[in-house]
């Protein structure tokens, strides 16, 4: 390793009256994090806080994406919830639901970048927001007894940027956790994650700090964890395709030896999984979900590029089994 382990690695992680025994949160993925992604992930990383994808209040109430938040309840480990949306009583009843399902705390999200979200006020539209923003947070804290965090940005954009200020707000408003992305609103995910920005909160908060962006290997994360002095990371984006990487992290900082990166047979046989569970889950729809995941989790081997390009145009799940099965086969494994 390049760096060394967090003095804060083996310790628990409090969240108001909750405790993680992992340091590092799997982020929410619209149409990534879904509960059959999460099943892989919790593989390598049993104890990780995981998330659904994030949840609309104003759907919830119209009655759609329920499923997202009744789910929880099949599932084992630490899941959070988040939220997203402008007005404080339709936020406070979706954070009813999801703690009555069974949620293990609910995430607000008011780094969003995506401009359909943050123009109607919600996501990263609240960092231009402060009151409104300070509102929510009041109001969902009150409408439950489990934690209530907040994932954010740095600010809108680069020029008014003042994220120690910011996030002072939000811990007043009553955030039990902050995960803060190294980013402006502005910036998306372009460019490097700032993590001295991220130091500059964490040295100025009392509540738990989660550093977020350009966290992709166990050395990324320790380096993160160094620089910030942060309270754990979260990985987002590095783990598309790779449900073993929050393990992998979880290890490093733990001291524990890393788990080996899956093979080229693991990949295809991981990927086949996927398939055949999302199809079980969703009929014929499930191979358009599984496309991405299966280009991303089938490469790094002689003839993947080929592969891929196959599996994105498989007209049903049966052609793309057998393509599935024909790598496998190809595959030198002596």
């Amino acid at each position: 390793m390049i760096a060394t382990i967090s003095a804060t690695a083996g310790s628990p992680l409090a969240i108001g009256p909750r405790q993680l025994r992992c340091r590092v949160l799997q982020s929410p993925l619209a149409g990534v994090s879904d509960r059959i992604f999460r099943g892989l992930v919790r593989r390598w990383a049993p104890d990780a806080l995981l998330f659904t994808e994030m949840v609309n209040a104003t759907s919830l109430e119209l009655g759609y994406g329920l499923q997202k938040v009744e789910e929880l309840g099949q599932e084992a480990g630490p899941i959070g919830v988040q939220l997203f949306d402008y007005r404080p009583q339709a936020m406070a009843e979706a954070a009813r639901r999801a703690e009555a399902a069974g949620a293990f705390l609910i995430d607000i999200n008011m780094g969003c970048p995506v401009k359909k979200i943050a123009k109607k006020g919600g996501g990263s539209g609240l960092i231009r927001e402060p009151d409104l923003a300070a509102r929510i947070m009041d109001t969902v804290a009150g409408a439950v007894s489990i934690p209530v965090t907040v994932k954010t940005r740095l600010g809108w954009c680069g020029s008014d940027a003042d994220p120690v200020t910011w996030c002072r707000q939000l811990q007043h408003a009553g955030a039990q956790l902050l995960t803060l992305h190294g980013r402006t609103r502005e910036q998306g995910f372009k460019g490097q994650a700032d993590w001295q920005a991220i130091a500059a909160v964490k040295r100025t908060l009392r509540i738990p700090v989660i550093a977020n962006g350009d966290i992709n290997s166990p050395d990324d994360a320790l380096r993160c964890l160094d620089v910030t002095g942060a309270d754990g990371v979260m990985v987002g984006r590095g783990t598309m395709g790779s449900p073993w990487l929050v393990g992998q992290i979880d290890a490093a900082l733990d001291g524990r030896p890393v788990p080996a990166t899956p093979s080229a047979a693991e990949r295809i046989a991981l990927a086949r999984e996927q398939l055949l569970a999302l199809v079980a889950a969703k009929g014929n729809h499930g191979l358009l979900i599984a496309r991405k995941h299966m280009g991303w989790t089938c490469t790094g081997f002689p003839g993947a590029p080929q592969l891929r390009h196959a599996l994105m145009r498989a007209p049903t799940p049966a052609d793309a089994l057998a393509l599935l099965d024909q790598a496998y086969g190809s595959l030198d494994l002596a």
